[in-house]
């Protein structure tokens, strides 16, 4: 088995040779972040928050094997990581305000494969556990980016939202980052195995958005042949959580405005 030869970073770490490949995925990534340095991370990150099947972990862990190499430091990389999260999810919060749950509601009662279940289930969420879900869901894949449009319904203090959004993204950029960092060092290690991590990780996503297609399409199917199946109107849905709404202490909110 041939040895992939290791060189030296100016910082001392062992680094990955150029002929090293990531996975198609990865390559551009990591392609970008040298090009672009720690802004490109950023840009990369604030992708993935507003396109939440897109893989962030991959991205933190290639920016931490980036960073050993000398492109940038390690608490550059945290830092626009950061602000990558944050601005992808004021996008997010912006769209939650500007649709207002009567609208938000009827465009997903007009989506073919997204119920008003699926809007209404997240926004209880937020409502019974409050505004900590906005720090804590940054850390859980997938919902930390969807937390961001409740909070944008239920109009959370901007400023609030955006602590809350920029901690919760720095502790789990930094885990990240940090281990895709300290890694470097070790990288003879996992470099036979790093295209076929991406690859792996790529694929998982696919299957897993396969499954949830065929089983909306299977459920869409079994309710249009029940007779007595009646969809929920968008109306009677809001309406519902309008109630609870008034029932929490910021209960001011104004996304109910049509």
């Amino acid at each position: 088995m041939m040895i992939t030869p290791i060189v030296l970073s100016r910082t001392g770490i062992a680094t990955p040779p150029e002929d090293v490949s990531y996975g198609w995925l990865g390559d551009i990534v990591v392609a970008v972040m040298e090009a672009l340095g720690p802004i490109g991370l950023s840009l990369a990150v604030f992708i993935e928050n507003v396109f939440p099947p897109i893989p962030s972990e991959l991205f933190l862990a290639l920016a931490g094997f980036t960073a050993a190499s000398g492109t940038f430091t390690p608490a550059a990389g945290i830092l626009w990581a950061t602000i990558g999260s944050v601005t992808g999810a004021w996008v997010l919060y912006g769209l939650g305000a500007w649709f207002g749950r009567y609208r938000l509601y009827k465009a997903a009662y007009m989506m073919p494969l997204v119920d008003i279940d699926d809007v209404e289930r997240t926004e209880r969420w937020f409502l019974k556990y409050g505004y900590w879900t906005v720090f804590f869901g940054r850390m859980i894949p997938i919902f930390r980016s969807l937390i961001s449009i409740p909070a944008g319904l239920e109009r959370m203090n901007f400023w609030l939202f955006t602590l809350f959004t920029a901690i919760g993204s720095l502790i789990w950029n930094t885990i990240f980052l940090m281990g895709g960092y300290l890694l470097g060092s070790n990288f003879h290690l996992i470099s036979d195995y790093a295209d076929v991590f991406s690859n792996v990780v790529l694929s998982a996503v696919v299957v897993v958005l396969a499954i949830w297609v065929t089983v909306r399409i299977v459920r869409n199917r079994r309710r249009a042949n029940d007779p007595n199946y009646q969809p929920e109107s968008p109306e009677e849905a809001a309406a519902r959580i309008d109630r609870l709404v008034a029932q929490k202490p910021y209960g001011s909110s104004r996304s109910s405005e049509r």
